[in-house]
C-alpha cells in the first residue's frame, strides 16, 4: 500500500525556477492578513515578564514615578478609551498611558445577567490572583464583577476581562500589544507591594456636556452615583476608597466608630467626607451644575429646532402626498388618462395670434369689405368728392424732365441698392 504523502504547495514550477523568490516575497503580507486584530508578539519570548518598553520606562522618570509604584485604571465606553494612571512622589497620581479599546460589547449601561453581552460598568477592584498569564487570549486579568453591589441586585456573569485579541462577548478586548504593557503596569504594581488596584468601568466622561446629553437615559440614576467618585478622583488626583452599603455606592466615606463594616445589603453606617475633600466637593459640585444646567438649556434649543423641522419636512411630505392623491383622483376620473392641455401652434388654422399679422385678416372680414362697400354706395352713404377737390396733386418737375432726357443711355442708380447709411448721400 502506497504511503499517503500530504498535498503540500507547490512552490517552484519547472518552467519558471524564479516562483519560490516571488512566492515568499508576499507571504508575510499574506500572514500579516491572516492575523487581523490578534497581533500575536512571536518575538516576546516571556510574555508574563517582558519589561516595559524603555520609552514608557523614560516618561515614568520624567513624571516622579517608579516602575513599581500603584497604579488604578479608567475604562470610558463612548470613547472607547482605557487609561492607566500612575503614583508620582508626591503621592498624586496622573495618567501615562492611554490606550484605544479595541471591542467592547453591548450598549452604555450596567451588566446585569449571565450572557446578555454587555460589558460591565462600576468601581472594581483587581488583586494579583485575578491575573491570567495562560490566557486563551494572550494575556488577561478578571475585572471582578458581580461585585458586592452587582450581587446585591442578584447580577449575574463570569469570566469578564480585560483581554488581548481583539475579541469581546461582554469584556473588554485590547489589541494583544496593548495588553502585554497594560498586564505589565499591573505586574510591576503588584511587585512594588501594591494590594490591589481599581478599575473604574464607566459609561463616558461624566462631564456637565456627556450627562446633560444622556439625561433621558434609563441608567441616568445610575450614573450619578459613579459620577461621586469620578469628581472625587478629578478633585484629588487620588483612586476614591470605595465602599457599599444601602445597595449603593459611597466614596470616601469615614465611619464614625472605627473599622465599623460596610455591608452592600444593608444600612449605611454613620460616616462622613473628610472636611477638606467635603469643601472641595461642594464648590465643584456648584459649578459643575451651573454648567449642567447651561448644557441642558443648550441642548433642549438643539431639540426644539430639530423637533420643528422634523414637522417641517412632515408637513411638506403630507402636501406631497395630498397633491399625489388628487392628481390620482383625476386620472380615475378621467377614465385612467392623464388630463392633457392643449398646446397652440404657431402655425395652426385656430391660432388666434395669426390674425395679429400685419397684411392679413380673417378671410370672412376680407371677403365682406367690397360688398359691405358697394351697398353703402348703392344707398348713397358714401359721397365721393371730386379727385382735384382741395386736394393737391402732383404734377411732373420739367426740371427732372430735362434731366432724364439728358441722362441718355445712362440709366438712374437705384437709391436703394446703396447701404442704408448712403441713402441721403449724394456720392
Amino acid at each position: 500500500m502506497r504511503p499517503h504523502r500530504p498535498q503540500n504547495l507547490h512552490l517552484q514550477s519547472p518552467r519558471d525556477p524564479m516562483t519560490p523568490i516571488r512566492t515568499l516575497r508576499f507571504l508575510p503580507i499574506l500572514l500579516l492578513g491572516l492575523t487581523g486584530c490578534q497581533d500575536a508578539l512571536d518575538s516576546v519570548s516571556n510574555k508574563v515578564e517582558h519589561p516595559l518598553p524603555a520609552k514608557l520606562v523614560n516618561k515614568m522618570k520624567a513624571q516622579d514615578m517608579s516602575t513599581r509604584s500603584p497604579i488604578m485604571m479608567r475604562i470610558f465606553k463612548e470613547e472607547g478609551v482605557l487609561e492607566v494612571w500612575k503614583q508620582k512622589g508626591n503621592g498624586r497620581y496622573d495618567i501615562i498611558a492611554s490606550y484605544e479599546i479595541c471591542k467592547w460589547s453591548g450598549k452604555l449601561g450596567p451588566k446585569f445577567k449571565e450572557g446578555d453581552r454587555q460589558a460591565p460598568e462600576g468601581y472594581y477592584r483587581i488583586y494579583p490572583y485575578q491575573m491570567n498569564p495562560n490566557s486563551s487570549y494572550y494575556l488577561s486579568f478578571n475585572i471582578g464583577y458581580p461585585n458586592s453591589y452587582d450581587r446585591s441586585y442578584g447580577r449575574t456573569g463570569t469570566n469578564l476581562m480585560v483581554h488581548g485579541a481583539c475579541s469581546s462577548a461582554g469584556c473588554y478586548s485590547m489589541t494583544d500589544e496593548q495588553v502585554l504593557e497594560i498586564y505589565g503596569f499591573a505586574r510591576d504594581a503588584f511587585k512594588g507591594g501594591q494590594e490591589f488596584f481599581m478599575v473604574e468601568a464607566l459609561p463616558f466622561r461624566m462631564t456637565p456636556e456627556n450627562m446633560a446629553k444622556h439625561r433621558d437615559n434609563e441608567h441616568f440614576e445610575f450614573w450619578k452615583m459613579l459620577k461621586v467618585g469620578y469628581d472625587h478622583f478629578e478633585l484629588t488626583k487620588r483612586p476614591p476608597k470605595v465602599d457599599v452599603c444601602s445597595r449603593q455606592y459611597v466614596f470616601n466615606q469615614i465611619p464614625q466608630v472605627e473599622n465599623a463594616a460596610f455591608q452592600a445589603s444593608a444600612s449605611c453606617p454613620p460616616a462622613s467626607v473628610p472636611t477638606t475633600l467635603a469643601s472641595a466637593y461642594y464648590a465643584y459640585e456648584k459649578t459643575w451644575n451651573q454648567d449642567f444646567i447651561k448644557a441642558v438649556a443648550k441642548f433642549d434649543r438643539e431639540e426644539a429646532k430639530q423637533i420643528a423641522a422634523n414637522e417641517a419636512r412632515a408637513e411638506t411630505e403630507a402636501k406631497r402626498a395630498e397633491r399625489e392623491a388628487e392628481k390620482a383622483a383625476r386620472i380615475a376620473a378621467n377614465g385612467g388618462q392623464s388630463a392633457t392641455v392643449p398646446v397652440l401652434s404657431l402655425f395652426s388654422t385656430g391660432n388666434p395670434l395669426k390674425a395679429l399679422t400685419p397684411g392679413t385678416a380673417p378671410a370672412a372680414q376680407q371677403t365682406n369689405i367690397p360688398a359691405a362697400t358697394a351697398a353703402a354706395d348703392e344707398a348713397g352713404q358714401i359721397v365721393r368728392a371730386p379727385a382735384t377737390a382741395g386736394v393737391p396733386m402732383p404734377t411732373s418737375n420739367p426740371a427732372v424732365q430735362s434731366q432724364l432726357a439728358n441722362a441718355g443711355q445712362a440709366p438712374q442708380s437705384d437709391r436703394s441698392d446703396k447701404p442704408f447709411w448712403k441713402i441721403w448721400s449724394s456720392n
